[in-house]
């Protein structure tokens, strides 16, 4: 195993904090406060968040649908559905779904 010399270190790490500075400042200097953002901006802002969390599902399922039997992962889905319809608290529904699937995962042999 070889190591960074100390300026290697330097250096990386300043680019890493470079590059973690552009792409937090870049939006706020390319569309400014007091001006509309063009179209396609506002759209993908409308229709990203929701693409994410289709995005996110399908990543999760994906080993699911392989195997002959993803109760744990419908029974989970099932549950988080119904604890956001019933709280309306998206931090609650993913947080609990989060513990119950893993305690089926972890407890119950399907």
């Amino acid at each position: 195993m070889t190591t960074m010399s100390f300026p290697h270190q330097v250096i990386t790490i300043g680019v890493v904090v470079l590059g973690t500075m552009l792409t937090r400042f870049l939006p706020f200097i390319l569309f400014p406060e007091n001006k509309t953002p063009p179209a396609y901006i506002t759209y993908l802002g409308n229709v990203l968040p929701y693409a994410t969390m289709g995005l996110l599902v399908i990543f999760c399922l994906k080993d699911a649908v392989t195997r002959a039997f993803a109760f744990p992962e419908l029974l989970a889905i099932l549950f988080i559905v119904i604890i956001h319809k019933w709280k309306h608290s998206t931090f609650l529904s993913i947080g609990l779904g989060t513990v119950f699937y893993m305690v089926l995962v972890q407890n119950i042999t399907f």
